[in-house]
């Protein structure tokens, strides 16, 4: 496992396109790529956390069915990436077992498609991270991205993924692939 690094799936506290704090809709896509994301890495797995309890319900019948059911037999690489996903009601929750987990408190990191004051590029996050002892929390936040309650509280917030056009409207799944990359690749 990779720095006991793990990824954190946001749903709440997230905003709308006007800035509006919501719960968003859990998509199983997500849940699938981030997974296999953390497991090609090795990282220490997914936390997908939604305070609705029906979307924690439906995230675990696809859980059960791809590392119990049928699908474990059918997609037994996608089993062994799904183990490592657990769905929680919040950020504290993913925080309290990373700490049950690892032994200590985690280093909690947010990224952001928007710009502000105070963030860390990726190439100082990769430099600060080698030599880091804590375990880290990365938090991804789905539809428009973390409510900015979320962005005051973590230790670090990461600058925006950087493109050559200017244009900036990854989906998480994307944008999650280029981030662990650029932390943790091989390259």
């Amino acid at each position: 496992m990779r720095q006991q690094a793990c990824l954190g799936l946001v749903h709440h506290p997230t905003v709308d396109r006007q800035g509006r704090e919501l719960a968003t809709a859990v998509t199983t896509l997500d849940l699938h790529d981030l997974s296999r994301l953390a497991r090609t890495y090795g990282l220490g797995g997914v936390y997908a956390t939604t305070p609705l309890a029906a979307q924690r319900e439906l995230a675990g019948r696809l859980l059960r069915h791809w590392t119990e059911g049928h699908g474990a037999a059918a997609n037994p690489s996608r089993a062994e990436a799904l183990r490592g996903l657990c769905i929680v009601e919040d950020i504290a929750a993913a925080t309290r077992d990373v700490v049950r987990r690892f032994g200590a408190a985690p280093l909690v990191v947010a990224t952001s498609a928007r710009e502000g004051a105070g963030r860390t590029s990726l190439a100082a996050a990769r430099r600060r991270l080698a030599g880091e002892p804590r375990p880290v929390l990365l938090l991804f936040g789905t539809g428009w991205g973390l409510a900015t309650e979320v962005l005051d509280a973590c230790d670090w917030v990461l600058e925006p993924v950087r493109s050559p056009t200017g244009y900036n409207h990854l989906s998480v799944r994307s944008a999650a692939s280029i981030v662990v990359d650029r932390l943790w690749g091989e390259w």
